[in-house]
């Protein structure tokens, strides 16, 4: 028996708190008595993203990409926009394309960038920008006008937080009523793709200073800042192809410790089939 039917089996009978009932949850038939149906059963989904998700990239060693592990477990319906190279500034054009294609169809989107951004040294940046003006405000009495400071999200194509601003902010406003899911990047090591693309491992900083971890910590902190929720893939993946012993997760241990495997992908994707578990979604 294959890894994803013990996948598939082991999950229902999480879910089955009665053994004798029968149901098939992967292809969105309804759930019978005794099961908890997973919310995000049968709903179309966008993903929006880098090489990782791009189903052109590495597309003759990859059987499948995370998004379609979901699809085949869950029923999900994928519209897939992410593209090799991409960073979060090109989340606005993905939003734009995906809502002019499928426009109110989608159920739930997934934001998986910030890799790429840190390799090409995209400078962190700040969440806001702080000004000084006036306020009409009444403190436990009549009305008065105060100086105070306020601060605004500071929407720069030339900082990380800057991009992550403007690209949930479009986000936000092209799918106002939809579940928005933002997913950290993952660890990543040595990868060469030609004399012009030689990337090192998370161990060195970037050409502007930052380590990867600080780009990471931005994606977690926009959760807050913009009320969406945010899956540490970083984290809760287990996968970190620094580890030598690892390295089976990664696409060629010579020369791409940057792109998970089948066996990444199909981990990244059990990974986020409890994650969601936790998140409504229409």
């Amino acid at each position: 028996m294959n890894k994803t039917i013990l996948l598939s089996l082991a999950f229902m009978a999480f879910l089955a708190p009665d053994a004798s009932c029968q149901t098939v949850l992967n292809d969105n038939t309804a759930v019978k008595s005794g099961y908890v149906r997973h919310p995000w059963a049968g709903k179309r989904v966008g993903y929006i993203g880098d090489s990782i998700t791009d189903p052109k990239n590495n597309s003759d060693d990859i059987k499948q990409k995370y998004w379609a592990y979901l699809q085949q477990w869950l029923g999900i319906t994928p519209y897939v926009y992410g593209i090799s190279g991409r960073q979060w500034d090109d989340v606005p054009r993905q939003a734009e394309k995906l809502s002019k294609e499928h426009g109110n169809e989608v159920d739930a989107v997934v934001v998986f960038m910030g890799t790429n951004d840190f390799n090409a040294g995209v400078p962190i940046g700040e969440w806001y920008v702080e000004t000084e003006d006036t306020v009409t405000a009444a403190v436990h009495g009549q009305k008065q006008v105060y100086k105070r400071k306020k601060r605004t999200p500071a929407m720069t194509g030339d900082t990380f937080k800057g991009r992550i601003n403007i690209g949930i902010s479009k986000l936000k406003t092209l799918f106002p009523d939809k579940q928005i899911v933002l997913l950290t990047p993952l660890h990543r090591a040595y990868a060469t793709f030609g004399a012009t693309n030689i990337q090192p491992d998370e161990s060195w900083q970037n050409i502007c200073g930052e380590y990867f971890d600080a780009y990471v910590e931005a994606v977690k902190e926009a959760g807050n800042v913009w009320g969406v929720p945010v899956i540490d893939l970083n984290s809760v993946s287990g996968l970190n192809p620094m580890v030598e012993a690892q390295l089976p997760y990664f696409h060629d241990k010579s020369t791409d410790r940057l792109h998970p495997s089948t066996e990444g992908q199909e981990r990244m994707a059990a990974t986020l089939m409890y994650q969601l578990m936790t998140l409504p979604v229409k």
